[in-house]
């Protein structure tokens, strides 16, 4: 792919990360939260919500607070800042890349402490379906960097560094995952709010901006449905 992504493929890898990252707050990681929380009975919900709220603010927090340009968009957010154009939209990216982290090092860590909630399978439904989905994200920030005149290495370093707060936020998760235990209800519904918070502030807008197309919603919908089923089929 020697040229920056059409509109529409755009719109196609955006809305299948989207629909990957939606399927897994809601079957990897509020479900089994809530699940965990069972002992409380009608209030189960409770850490669930109190955890998802806790993701929306942390991903709102550092929205505001670090320069960050997105996709599409001439206008940076987050504090003012000298920084160049490409890296803030790698900086962006990261943002987007850091709940996912966060969520697969929290069910791992959940799996690793014996909680009966959490599976090999699951954990490796989880981390699969983040791994597919980080192909397109890795092919959306790295095209517009080499668009923009950027070499060929020099893109594709800065679509890796983007994605290095995964590993980063797994590993620390799982290295404290016996201290966590008695609050992983809260930790897994918080990976899940941060990254609906996610979908809905980028990638939803970006999937749906300009000329009207729907095959952002189909590709969303076929992340949905392959993340259900890779839950659902190795849990």
């Amino acid at each position: 792919m020697k040229h920056d992504l059409s509109r529409n493929v755009q719109r196609a890898l955006t809305g299948f990360a989207a629909g990957v990252m939606t399927a897994a707050s809601v079957w990897s990681l509020i479900i089994p939260a809530m699940d965990m929380s069972e002992a409380m009975g009608k209030l189960a919900f409770l850490p669930a919500v109190a955890g998802f709220w806790g993701g929306i603010l942390f991903l709102l927090l550092l929205d505001s607070l670090i320069p960050h340009l997105h996709m599409n968009s001439d206008k940076a957010e987050g504090l003012p800042s000298k920084l160049t154009r490409t890296t803030m939209m790698v900086l962006a990216v990261t943002l987007h890349n850091l709940p996912e982290g966060m969520a697969v090092g929290i069910v791992y860590a959940g799996f690793l402490t014996g909680s009966e909630n959490m599976t090999a399978g699951g954990a490796l439904a989880l981390a699969l379906g983040i791994a597919i989905q980080n192909f397109p994200e890795g092919a959306i920030i790295s095209m517009p960097l080499h668009a923009e005149g950027k070499s060929k290495g020099k893109s594709f370093t800065g679509g890796v560094l983007s994605g290095a707060v995964e590993p980063v936020g797994a590993l620390l998760t799982i290295m404290f995952a016996s201290h966590l235990l008695s609050v992983m209800p809260y930790l897994l519904s918080l990976a899940a709010g941060a990254m609906i918070y996610v979908v809905v502030e980028e990638l939803i807008p970006e999937m749906s901006g300009g000329e009207h197309s729907n095959i952002g919603v189909l590709l969303f919908s076929v992340g949905f449905t392959l993340m259900m089923t890779l839950d659902i089929a190795l849990a």
